[in-house]
């Protein structure tokens, strides 16, 4: 996650500059985003990381043992591993392997062909100083800084800037690594290490350092794969059969007792609509991080300084932000929307963010009731600069506007409107998350599964509002002695319901427009006598006459 308002003001700035945007694409962004053979051939089942981490010098070394399985016989593959990062060897079956550097993609070449269907480990062994983060989590990379008492307190964010900028990989989100990773890290002694999964053990390595282990048993995404370093404490319980952990520096124990409650009832409105919280065998950990926030799978980092709201502000406006932590109920959301229904292409990152901003929604209404809830979802909408589509170019490693976020929840809340009956609408999200549960997906995929269950053909719908800046306009115009109205938009063939109120008698009632004419079906003698209900739909209104 990355914020959207922080995000949605650096695009401002930037298209004050330059009022047309552009974007063009090289080489380097190819081998990040696309898929070519040497991708394609072969599928992930495992990472097993050893590191070593020497805060003082910034320096990380030691290999990754990657466990792949062929689906093609190939010679040669892709891994990733940013170029200012060292090789020191690449190991298979006893032999050190050749490999070329192209940017940050390692072509790795076998001796000889790998049959189709054969599984294979490779120990990459690497080492060096990794990239800083410029502005974590928005600009991805470490993070070395010290807690109020000069402890050394290490943050990793890297979605969106790559997950080789720290460990050699398949640096796609196409890939997830099946049977899951271990992810072992020595450090300074007296400071720890706290990474995705659950504590599998530590060992004092004689040395200075103590190295600590932890497993995931699940499927994960490369950039959810995380270590924080400090001097924690620990504390949690077992809720409901979920484990929920925290790991905290020793100065934000008290305040992160009393703050992390909320974790409780959030888990019992998300398992309520979302289903059950995904990653059972793993855990769910809140850890105290030196950036903002980030959804790090079963180890969601916390940065928001024990604030209510956003870093003490509301982004909706309303007030209604207010009433809780945003870091905790949004990044703990992505545990269903982004962390279990993985994106193929960061093009279409609004499946992780749009959702995932709904659920603050969501929570809202759990715990304050559905007005408060809608408040919050209309104050949100203020954010939304429909300056570029919610969706990028595919194949080039580039996400879509910012306007995934709130743009995004409001094409979620347009489906449930569409629904018009929430006895329908929960169990039909339920669903979704159950069908993708640990599923990596397109918005073609999101869209079919809604245009079945709503059945309205949702194709121009999801194109209108993901592929195009406007939003739909309802016209309306006097003809003859009755008002008619259409869509106006930049798709064919659009259909949606929209809400009215008579104003003459206060009678509300739901219509079905298309982009062809049609005529209200009472007596209306002026289109000032209508009254167009946008509180639940995001769409213009416009008079003609």
């Amino acid at each position: 996650m990355r914020s959207f308002l922080k995000s949605l003001l650096l695009a401002a700035a930037f298209l004050m500059i330059n009022p047309v945007f552009s974007q063009t694409f090289t080489r380097k962004d190819s081998l990040q985003g696309g898929m070519r053979f040497e991708r394609a051939c072969y599928d992930v089942q495992r990472y097993d990381i050893n590191i070593r981490i020497n805060p003082s010098e910034k320096f990380l070394s030691g290999y990754n043992e990657i466990t792949l399985k062929t689906v093609e016989t190939t010679s040669k593959i892709q891994l990733d591993l940013f170029d200012n990062m060292k090789i020191d060897s690449i190991i298979w079956n006893a032999k050190r392997l050749t490999y070329k550097r192209e940017f940050n993609a390692v072509f790795v070449e076998f001796p000889e062909a790998i049959l189709k269907d054969s599984t294979q480990r490779i120990q990459f062994y690497y080492s060096g100083k990794p990239v800083i983060a410029p502005h974590a989590p928005w600009s991805g990379g470490f993070i070395f800084s010290k807690d109020s008492v000069g402890n050394h307190w290490i943050g990793l964010a890297v979605q969106g800037t790559g997950a080789s900028l720290w460990y050699p990989c398949k640096d796609s989100q196409t890939d997830e690594p099946d049977l899951g990773a271990t992810i072992k890290v020595a450090v300074p002694n007296g400071l720890m290490d706290v990474s995705n999964g659950k504590l599998i053990g530590s060992e004092d390595l004689k040395d200075g350092y103590t190295r600590w282990d932890w497993e995931v048993k699940n499927p994960i995404n490369n950039y959810d794969l995380t270590i924080n370093i400090g001097d924690y404490v620990h504390f949690g319980e077992n809720y409901k059969g979920l484990d929920l952990n925290y790991y905290v520096l020793r100065e934000n124990e008290e305040k992160a007792r009393k703050q992390f409650e909320v974790v409780k009832p959030m888990m019992d409105c998300f398992q309520s609509k979302f289903g059950p919280y995904p990653f059972p065998e793993d855990g769910y950990k809140l850890v105290d991080t030196p950036y903002l926030g980030m959804e790090h799978q079963s180890a969601v980092a916390y940065g928001n300084k024990y604030k209510m709201g956003y870093l003490g502000r509301d982004l909706s406006g309303t007030g209604v932000g207010m009433n809780f932590d945003y870091i905790i109920i949004h990044e703990s959301g992505h545990e269903w929307f982004g962390n279990s229904i993985t994106s193929t292409d960061v093009a279409d990152m609004w499946i992780h963010e749009g959702f995932t901003m709904y659920t603050e929604v969501v929570f809202a209404e759990c715990i304050y009731g559905y007005d408060k809830a809608m408040q919050y979802l209309n104050g949100i909408r203020q954010s939304i600069g429909n300056t570029d589509p919610v969706v990028g170019q595919f194949g080039v490693n580039h996400e879509g506007s910012n306007d995934m976020y709130p743009k995004g929840a409001w094409l979620v809340h347009t489906i449930r409107s569409i629904v018009n009956d929430d006895a329908k609408w929960w169990p039909m999200l339920l669903e979704y998350t159950n069908t993708f549960r640990h599923k990596i997906i397109t918005t073609e995929d999101v869209e079919q599964f809604f245009s079945k269950k709503t059945g309205y053909n949702l194709r121009p719908v999801f194109d209108q509002y993901l592929r195009y800046t406007n939003y739909p306009t309802l016209e309306l115009r006097k003809y003859k002695k009755k008002v008619q109205y259409r869509w106006k938009t930049d798709v064919d063939d659009f259909e949606m319901p929209f809400d009215l109120k008579i104003v003459a008698n206060q009678k509300t009632m739901r219509l079905n427009a298309t982009n062809n004419w049609q005529s209200f079906k009472f007596e209306v003698k002026t289109t000032r006598n209508v009254e167009i209900q946008v509180q639940n739909f995001l769409f213009r209104v416009e008079r003609l006459n």
